[in-house]
Parts: structure tokens; C-alpha cells; sequence
């Protein structure tokens, strides 16, 4: 650590004397009993360091940016000149006690939950104590110390560097309570310098790796978790520098997967972040062998820690996605055909992703990369996939239609694949789908005669075969039943309406004197009689016995209801008392059950309530807003028809003049039906 106390082999420190060169400033005489293997206080080993090599000017690389880090911080921990002079005559009488702590060495445990159930919290908060009063004003050095310290105290076997058989959070979800609230302080105090710290513990990590016997690195994994947790934006601030890196050591597994697990823990915290590292550190290497399988292993576990998947909108764009999707569905890719299928079904959740929350507005700028891509040539599964992704495109993005006629003339080919795709799925479009196409439909058959000499003709009458069966889909959308329905029923009314209007009178009619021949007034007349009957005899049983039966009531409930009403008054009064504790004790306790629920309560519950949340809104912004503006547009094309067919006026003249006329076309119309239905059975009976 950071003081002096702890460590071992101090050096002794020499007054300079005058006429005596600088160079034996510093020298040490190790004890003979402390074996050389204590550690030495930062501030001694780091001035030493900064003595012995004067900094350098350095050419901008990357690993020259990470070295001028540990530099600047190894400066920073220099300690003051007073302080270091105050403490030499002192040197003396540490030498002398030094070698007690210097010959005790870090144990070595079977695994990490035991060494973190042996960490003593209380040596780690005394050892940070004194790195702040040493260096005040560093924070860096505060965290440098904490790293360091829980790295040499949990030593433990260390073989994965990616962790892949542990939860997302391990080691972090070992350290207990107490042991996370001294991270979280230390790292609340140097938030300025996270940053500089997340790459010194990636660039010490790197470092250990390099050695033979190097450390375990569960210190740092767990710092670095523990700086994802608070600020996962961190990784992100220099993805392109971490890129650089991870390439310089591609021909080293270890590192290279080391330095994408420390990344990828941002993921875990902020899905947004994490699609940002897989885009930037992952995609960039996912053709490598070594490399991949962890990659997509990474990318299937934060697709399935965040079921929402709205937090990760905007930040994967056409140019991100359709490398995913040749990776997906390309043949003889770099990737293995278990890892190709793994990302196959990763990718309907990449898609939903790449299209944003706003699909309707965005979905244009796919359509021209999902239409070059759909080739006869292309494997079967991607031509499904390019194909749906080109209908959806299409329903739910009008601009889509635009962009398609753009591009139709350089992607004849194609354009006919598409247009044979939604002839032969033309039941399952949808109808604003069936509506909009047919202008584009016309627009193509206009195109194709004007490019006929130009273009390959076989493709040019493939598509003019194609555009004309669309039309005819189009002009023939199945036969209208329901209006069918409609219309008969307002025929019938019509029929009974002029009849009564022309007889004056029910009886009179030819609707009521064919409900006779058929029996159908003689059964209503019965029943009407049988019901008017049973009526009155209720209604004269009711006359006779409710006064009876009410005094009764009377005379049984009387005292009942008597006893009840006061009883009722004093539950009223004590309820009211005890009501107003109650209040009390909610709103003091409310709090605690808020904050218990929401600590308690699965995250797969509040991403249920989102969902419905969201199901709610679409349907009240996709079906029900829609559905009455429907319905105000149809009733104001309604009456300013009417308006225009009374000459700007609706009154009630005109209002009978309309129904006189709809009666009249109506009655004539089923006339001619009637004779017409008349003629076709005397012609049939007369050929029989």
C-alpha cells in the first residue's frame, strides 16, 4: 500500500552531503530476514522509479498513451519532501520491525469464495486511510492502492479468463456488504479518475498476463466491475484505442479475451453501452477463431439479461446490422456453422434493435441493402429472410415504396423475386399494404415499357407478367359479403317501408297478408296473448299480497334493522378513529414497503407492467385513435354530401325527399329482383 508501515524492506534513506554525487541518494540495505519478498510502499518504490528514469518524450501509440498513465499517476504519488525528511530518523527503528511483516507471505486459497471470506475489510480500510492522508489530493493513487491490495490478498486459482461458467457479476457478488461499501466510498470519492483507472487495472492485467508465474487478477476484475456498476459509460469513452489494443494482441487468446470481458461488463449495466462495446470491439473481430465464440456467447447473455429491448435503441444503424446479417446467413463464413446458428437465433432481437422505436420512419434506409442482397443465388434461408425483411419494409415504411421505384430499373432481378414474393403471399399482406402498391404497380409497367430496348428483356417480361397478375389481385379482392348483408337488410327495410307508405295502413299491406299465409301473425298473436295474460295475472298477484307481505317484513325486520342502524353508527365511529391511525401508519410505512417491493420484486415483473404498458399505447395510438378518426372523417364526408345534395341547406323537406327517393329505388330495384328470380324458375319448371 501506499504507507510505509505495512510494508517491507524499506530502504534507508542517506543525507546528501555537499561534494557527494546525486546518484547515492537512495540506496537501500534490505534486512537479512526479510527474504526480499515483502512489498514495498508505493510512494518510496514509485520515487525510486521516477529517480532511477526521467520521463521521456514518447510518440502517440497506444500502448505510449497507457504508459504516459502510469506515469502520471506514479508521479502523482510522490510524497511531499517535508514528509519524507520527517520520517528518516525513523528508518532505523521500521528496519528493526519490518522483517516480523515482510516474512509473511499472501496464502494461497482453493478458491475465490474463500479468499474472499478471509479478506480482512478492516487491514483494507486502514490501508486506504493512510493512502488518503499520504496523498490528499490523488484519488488515483487511492484506487491504484485499492486494486493492489485485493489483488495480492485474493489468490486463488485463476484459469478463464472470461469467466463464462460464473453469473455475469462474479467475482464482484462475493465481496459481502461490508467489503462493497468500502469500493463504493473509495470509488465515490475519485470519480473524476475512473477512467484512468478502468485502463491502468486493464493495462495491469495485461501486464500479469505477460509473466509466467503472474498473479491471479481477481482484485482488478473486481474493481473493474465495480466501476462498470457505478459508470458504465466508461468503456465506452475510448473504444477505438481499446480496439487498437485488442488487435495488437490477437495472436495472444489470453489477452485479447481478457481485455473483451473487462469491456463487455458495461453491457450488463446499461444494454445501450453494451451493444456500443459489441459493435465496436466485437463485430470488428468476430471472423477470428479464438476470438468468436466467446463474442457471441457475450452477445446471447445481454440479449438475455435485458428483456426490454427499448433501452438499446439508436444505437445500431444499417451499417452495424447488415454485417450481423451476412454473418447470420452467409455460407462459408468465417464462423463455425454451431456459432453461425447460435447467432441465427440471436438475430429476430438484432433486428428488433437495428429498427429502433420508431420502425415507420427508419425502415427506408434498409430497404436498398435488404433488396441488392436478394439474389436467385442466394441461400434459401436468407432469400426467406431478405424477402420478409423487404414485405415488412414495404407495410410498415410508406417511403419504402419510393425508394423501391428508385432503384427499380438497376435491380430488375431483384424486383422481380420481390414482386413474385408478394403475389404468392398476397393474402397475408395487409390491406394498406394492397392499397399503396398499386400505384407502384402502374409506375413499374410504365417503367418497363419506356427501358424495354435497354434492359435484359427476360427480365422485363418477368416483371410485366408478375405486375399484371398483382393488378388483377388488386382489382379483385374477394367478394364483399358483408355489404351484401348490408345491402339486403336495407332492401328488406326499404320493401316493408314503401309498403306500409302505399297501403296506409299494417293490416292492409302485403307484408302483413304474406306473414298470414305463413302462419307467422297467427303463432305472434298467440304468444302475445299468452304473455299479456301471465302479465296481468302477476300484476294482480302483486296488487293483492305485497301489502301482506310487506307488513310481515315490517313486523320480523323492524327490530333487526332497528339493532343494525345503531350498530352500524358505532362501527362508524370506531372505524373512523381507527381510521385516521391507520392513515398514519401507512403513509410512515409506505416508504419501506415501496422500497422492499421494489428490492424484492423480480425484474421479469416490473418488464411485464412495461410491456402491458406498452401494448396499451399501441393499441390506443395504432387502433383506437385511428378508428375514430375514422369514423368523425366518414360522418363529416357524410354530411357535407348531404349539405351538397340539399343545396347547402338540410331541412327537413329535403331530409323526406331522400327517403322518398331511397324507398322508391329500393322497392323498384327488389321488383325487378323479384321478377327477375320469377322468370328464372317458370323458365326452369317449363324445361322439366
Amino acid at each position: 500500500m501506499a504507507s510505509s508501515a505495512n510494508n517491507s524492506s524499506v530502504g534507508k534513506w542517506e543525507v546528501v552531503r555537499k561534494g557527494k554525487k546525486q546518484s547515492g541518494v537512495a540506496k537501500s540495505q534490505p534486512d537479512k530476514k526479510s527474504g526480499g519478498g515483502g512489498r514495498k510502499a508505493l510512494s518510496e518504490s514509485n520515487l525510486l522509479r521516477v529517480d532511477a528514469y526521467p520521463a521521456v518524450k514518447m510518440s502517440e501509440t497506444i500502448f505510449e498513451s497507457f504508459e504516459k498513465i502510469e506515469k502520471k499517476l506514479n508521479k502523482e504519488q510522490v510524497p511531499p519532501p517535508a514528509e519524507v525528511q520527517q520520517k528518516k530518523p525513523n528508518a532505523g527503528k521500521q528496519n528493526k520491525k519490518s522483517p516480523s511483516n515482510s516474512s509473511s507471505k499472501p496464502s494461497h486459497y482453493k478458491s475465490l469464495e474463500e479468499a474472499v471470506k478471509a479478506l480482512d475489510v478492516m487491514d483494507l480500510k486502514q490501508q486506504l486511510e493512510k493512502s488518503q492522508a499520504l496523498f490528499p489530493e490523488n484519488p488515483c493513487v487511492w484506487v491504484k492502492d485499492l486494486a493492489g491490495y485485493l489483488n495480492s490478498k485474493l489468490i486463488a486459482p485463476d484459469t478463464d479468463p472470461t469467466l463464462s461458467s460464473y453469473a455475469h457479476d462474479y467475482p464482484y457478488c462475493l465481496a459481502g456488504k461490508e467489503l462493497r461499501s468500502v469500493i463504493k466510498n473509495i470509488l465515490g470519492k475519485s470519480t473524476d479518475t475512473l477512467k484512468d483507472f478502468f485502463d491502468h487495472c486493464i493495462f495491469t492485467m495485461l501486464r500479469e498476463l505477460d509473466k509466467q508465474a503472474g498473479e491471479p487478477l481477481h482484485g482488478y476484475r473486481m474493481c473493474i466491475q465495480a466501476v462498470m456498476m457505478n459508470k458504465p459509460k466508461v468503456a465506452t469513452l475510448n473504444l477505438s484505442e481499446h480496439l487498437e489494443l485488442l488487435r495488437s494482441h490477437q495472436n495472444r487468446p489470453a489477452k485479447c479475451l481478457s481485455i473483451m470481458w473487462a469491456l463487455g461488463q458495461a453491457g450488463f449495466y446499461d444494454l445501450s453501452q453494451g451493444v456500443r462495446v459489441w459493435l465496436g470491439i466485437m463485430l470488428p473481430v468476430l471472423g477470428v477463431k479464438t476470438l468468436s465464440a466467446y463474442a457471441i456467447a457475450y452477445l446471447e447473455r445481454l440479449l438475455t439479461l435485458h428483456a426490454n429491448l427499448t433501452k438499446g435503441f439508436g444505437v445500431m444503424g444499417p451499417k452495424e446490422f447488415f454485417p450481423l446479417l451476412d454473418f447470420a446467413y452467409m455460407p462459408k463464413n468465417a464462423l463455425s456453422a454451431s456459432l453461425q446458428e447460435q447467432l441465427r437465433r440471436l438475430y429476430p432481437r438484432l433486428k428488433v434493435l437495428a429498427f429502433g422505436a420508431k420502425p415507420e420512419s427508419t425502415l427506408h434506409t434498409y430497404f436498398p441493402s435488404f433488396l441488392s442482397r436478394a439474389t436467385p443465388n442466394c441461400p434459401d434461408a436468407m432469400k426467406r429472410e431478405l424477402l420478409n425483411s423487404l414485405t415488412e419494409c414495404l407495410s410498415v415504411d410508406a417511403q419504402s415504396l419510393g425508394v423501391w421505384r428508385q432503384l427499380y430499373t438497376k435491380h430488375l432481378t431483384q424486383s422481380s423475386l420481390l414482386l413474385n414474393h408478394l403475389l404468392n403471399s398476397w393474402t397475408t399482406l395487409s390491406p394498406k399494404l394492397r392499397n399503396n402498391l398499386q400505384e407502384t404497380i402502374q409506375s413499374f409497367r410504365v417503367t418497363n415499357e419506356e427501358i424495354r430496348a435497354t434492359a435484359n428483356s427476360e427480365d422485363i417480361q418477368d416483371c410485366n407478367a408478375v405486375c399484371s397478375s398483382l393488378q388483377m389481385k388488386i382489382r379483385c379482392q374477394g367478394f364483399p359479403w358483408s355489404r351484401l348483408l348490408m345491402a339486403m337488410l336495407v332492401f328488406a327495410a326499404g320493401f316493408i317501408a314503401h309498403d306500409l307508405r302505399s297501403h296506409r295502413t299494417f293490416a292492409g299491406s302485403t307484408t302483413a297478408l304474406y306473414l298470414e299465409r305463413t302462419g307467422v301473425t297467427a303463432v305472434s298473436q298467440q304468444a302475445w296473448r299468452k304473455v299479456s295474460y301471465y302479465s296481468q295475472q302477476g300484476v294482480s298477484w302483486l296488487a293483492e299480497s305485497t301489502p301482506y307481505y310487506y307488513s310481515l317484513a315490517v313486523e320480523a325486520l323492524g327490530p333487526l334493522l332497528h339493532t343494525g342502524l345503531e350498530k352500524l353508527k358505532v362501527t362508524a365511529v370506531f372505524v373512523a378513529q381507527k381510521s385516521s391511525e391507520l392513515i398514519l401508519l401507512v403513509q410512515e410505512n409506505t416508504p419501506i414497503v415501496i422500497e422492499w417491493i421494489n428490492a424484492n420484486t423480480p425484474e421479469s415483473v416490473f418488464q411485464f407492467l412495461e410491456f402491458v404498458k406498452e401494448l396499451v399505447l399501441f393499441v390506443h395510438q395504432n387502433f383506437i385513435l385511428p378508428t375514430l378518426q375514422y369514423f368523425i372523417t366518414a360522418m363529416q364526408h357524410g354530411w357535407q354530401s348531404l349539405q351538397d345534395s340539399c343545396n347547402g341547406e338540410v331541412s327537413l323537406l329535403c331530409m323526406q325527399n331522400h327517403v322518398v327517393a331511397f324507398t322508391n329505388s329500393t322497392w323498384i330495384y327488389l321488383q325487378d329482383t323479384t321478377t327477375a328470380l320469377r322468370s328464372w324458375a317458370q323458365e326452369l319448371l317449363s324445361r322439366a
